[in-house]
């Protein structure tokens, strides 16, 4: 079931690149038969923030995302995981947080009815439930990594963080 939740973000994520370079596409062929694509700039900016934000549960997951873990590797190995613990356990707190406005801005745009500026008006709340959703989604990356930690379980992204860091050690010592 979790493995599902970050593949479909990971895949949803993709899907928005593929209709960025759609409409980019259509730009193009538009310009060569003289004529414009309404609203383009705006359609591929809300793919481009569905894009990023559908992405990052994903890319947690496969530990793709940039950790500074200087500091925590210099610890004795007793001290790593509930420094692990700690550091995810703020990182949860800070996305609920952001989840929380984020999923409450997407109800406050359709209480309002906004809609777009630009040639095509669409309501607001539309492009903006990719972020929410996006947001959650990490957050319960995030939450299943300090489960996992707390358990006692290594987290997914510190496999795929030690899987990469041997495969780098390999590549140096064939190169030797």
């Amino acid at each position: 079931m979790k493995r599902a939740l970050y593949l479909l973000s990971g895949g949803l994520s993709g899907f928005f690149i593929v209709v960025i370079m759609l409409i980019i596409l259509a730009q193009i062929v538009g310009r060569l038969f003289g004529f414009i694509v309404p609203s383009a700039e705006d359609f591929s900016g809300y793919a481009l923030a569905a894009s990023t934000f559908f992405g990052l549960a994903y890319t947690f997951r496969e530990g793709g995302h940039i950790r500074v873990n200087l500091a925590i590797q210099r610890l004795p190995e007793s001290w790593q995981r509930p420094l692990e613990s700690v550091v995810l356990f703020l990182a949860f707190l800070l996305l609920c947080f952001a989840s929380y406005y984020c999923a409450y801005m997407v109800w406050e745009s359709y209480d309002f009815e906004e809609v777009t500026h630009g040639y095509i008006p669409i309501p607001l709340w539309i492009p903006q439930v990719p972020l929410a959703v996006g947001m959650i989604a990490f957050n319960l990356a995030v939450l299943d990594s300090l489960i996992d930690n707390l358990r006692g379980i290594t987290p997914h992204y510190r496999v795929r963080e030690d899987e990469d860091a041997n495969i780098d050690l390999s590549e140096d010592q064939e190169r030797a």
